[in-house]
């Protein structure tokens, strides 16, 4: 399988590339636009029904449009971290280090990996939480529903914000190597 996914990524590098990058930079320019140009926008809204039925719109639409890019990240990443042999040009077939930029670039491949895994994770409780907060919103309890959904613009999109930045960051650093 490695042998076939390295062939793959071979023939498909650069697109491959192009879906990865793309897919980060609408998760994360997305979460951007949102937090920092539509939510303040939102607060504007004198009827807090009103306010809240938009965010819970409008957080709804955008959940469901990034979704496929999440999994677009997830995908290419994996096609390229096995394509591009990271853990062979780094570590030979005892365990031992080749050298250590190798090693360097791998470490920044899994640091990679895991900062996506948790935006994933985060994400996947912002949805359940908005979700929540819809349904405790159509069964009328507004009050209800605004805390389910206060920690999402306050806590937990920014640090899906604040680790996406460092994971195209870093991602750029690799294509430096």
């Amino acid at each position: 399988m490695k042998t076939e996914l390295t062939g793959f990524f071979g023939a498909f590098a650069h697109e491959i590339v192009f879906l990865h990058v793309f897919s980060a930079f609408i998760w994360v320019g997305g979460m951007i636009a949102i937090r920092l140009a539509v939510h303040p926008n939102l607060q504007l809204i004198e009827d807090p029904k009103v306010r809240l039925g938009r965010t819970l719109a409008i957080t709804g639409r955008f959940f469901n449009i990034v979704i496929p890019f999440i999994i677009t990240i997830i995908v290419t990443a994996v096609l390229m971290a096995v394509g591009l042999g990271f853990r062979n040009a780094a570590v030979d077939e005892n365990g031992h280090i080749i050298s250590e930029a190798a090693m360097y670039i791998y470490n920044i491949v899994h640091v990679k990996e895991g900062i996506w895994l948790i935006m994933a994770m985060n994400f996947t409780w912002m949805y359940l939480k908005r979700r929540k907060a819809q349904k405790l919103f159509d069964e009328g309890k507004l009050s209800d529903a605004k805390v389910a959904l206060s920690l999402i613009p306050k806590l937990l999109l920014p640090i899906n914000i604040a680790l996406g930045v460092v994971a195209i960051w870093l991602g750029i650093t690799l294509r430096g190597f």
